[in-house]
């Protein structure tokens, strides 16, 4: 009888300290900057009717005004007639030297204009530079063409990829943004597309740092001033209609951070681009941007029941990265919110529980925790073992335990 006691006393200091072990949450390390002063004023007042700047790796928003009204775009639009034809290009449906034929409909198109004549052959790729450096209409008519057929299949095509990138604010009728009532985009939305422009297609992206474009013998700058005026700054897209006002969706990359800044509706070309820098200064100046986990790494060993291991380790899909005022990194914490009595057959790529970055009480960041390696069930003596072990901690540690031990 005491030798039965003294092995239910065993499991059981075992459970608890194994919980201890489980519930400890990792610290993230401490930065070794200097400490600069916990204030981190309020961002600049701007006159553009919304606006929005986020971290292009971490995804945090920085300043935000009006981020989800929606606005008519105008050339913005052309990010995602762009995005469609960088996937295009990558799933190898075009490519880069396919000659692409002038449609009457495209050489007509109004507006801005690379000036390509109808029936010319033009590389696929100096139309994504008339698209980008020129902002032509005329490029993108025609790359909407090829693509996608008509300019209507290809408009149907960015309505769907607006759809899976999250933009729940955003409708497509044409692949230029001409005014149309139908037609708009949120400021929060086209942040959104930048990022993934930036992730998914980062050799094309290159292009929008160019300058100037020539063709035909017709040389064009780039629209984009932040291009000239801000030394960081290396793309993406303005817009501008009577309807629209003056826009701007910018991005920089300084010491390894990046940026993504958006204006809409400004009063003029110099107020957009005098904005997106005083959005960016301010967003480099006060905030910085650090990875605190890498993916696929095991950030926990979660108890496993009734598997053939009594341990599965726990990480995440991808790189976790947190954008925080500057001085602040050192402070950041990490909570694990692990699933209740976690069972076997553990699957490789399911989520058991959640990672939390905390600054004070505060939670600035949240990644599911996924298992990085499988655990089938295990034999008939270890599942009536680990039951018993298991029911053996819920009566201890309470009912309502989130976390397995």
């Amino acid at each position: 009888m005491q030798a039965k006691i003294k092995a239910v006393l065993g499991v059981f200091i075992t459970t608890l300290l194994f919980s201890a072990s489980i519930l400890a949450s990792p610290v993230i390390p401490v930065a070794t900057q200097p400490q600069m002063p916990a204030f981190t004023p309020s961002a600049p007042n701007l006159d553009a009717n919304a606006y929005i700047l986020i971290d292009a790796t971490s995804g945090k928003v920085i300043a935000e005004k009006n981020a989800d009204q929606r606005l008519p775009p105008a050339s913005l639009t052309k990010l995602m007639s762009m995005y469609i034809v960088s996937a295009a290009l990558k799933n190898g449906s075009v490519h880069p030297d396919d000659k692409v034929r002038i449609s009457t409909k495209a050489w007509q198109s109004e507006g801005s204009r690379m000036f390509v004549k109808v029936g010319d052959e033009v590389p696929l790729k100096d139309l994504m530079r008339g698209v980008i450096v020129d902002s032509g209409n005329d490029a993108a008519v025609a790359l909407a063409e090829y693509v996608a057929g008509s300019e209507d299949s290809f408009t149907t095509l960015m309505n769907e990829q607006a759809k899976m990138l999250g933009m729940k604010n955003s409708h497509f009728m044409d692949s230029t943004g001409l005014p149309n009532k139908e037609h708009y985009s949120t400021a929060r939305d086209l942040a959104l597309l930048a990022q993934a422009y930036i992730k998914n297609f980062p050799e094309d992206y290159a292009m929008y740092s160019e300058k100037w474009f020539t063709y035909n013998a017709i040389k064009q700058p780039n629209r984009n001033r932040l291009l000239w005026r801000f030394q960081y700054a290396d793309g993406l897209k303005t817009g501008h209609t009577n309807e629209a006002g003056f826009c701007l969706v910018g991005s920089a990359k300084k010491d390894g951070m990046r940026l993504i800044s958006v204006v809409l509706g400004e009063p003029s070309d110099n107020s957009r681009t005098e904005d997106s820098v005083r959005l960016l200064t301010y967003g480099f100046r006060f905030y910085e941007t650090h990875k605190v986990y890498d993916a696929t790494a095991p950030i926990v060993q979660a108890r496993v029941w009734q598997g053939q291991k009594s341990e599965v380790p726990l990480g995440l899909t991808e790189d976790m990265y947190v954008t925080v005022p500057t001085g602040q990194f050192k402070k950041l914490q990490a909570s694990l919110q692990l699933d209740k009595s976690i069972k076997a057959p553990i699957v490789k790529g399911q989520t058991y529980g959640t990672l939390n970055v905390m600054l004070g009480n505060t939670i600035i960041a949240s990644k599911p925790l996924i298992a990085l390696s499988d655990d089938p069930q295990g034999g008939m003596l270890r599942r009536a073992t680990d039951t018993v072990r298991m029911n053996i901690h819920k009566f201890f540690s309470g009912s309502d335990d989130k976390n397995p031990g």
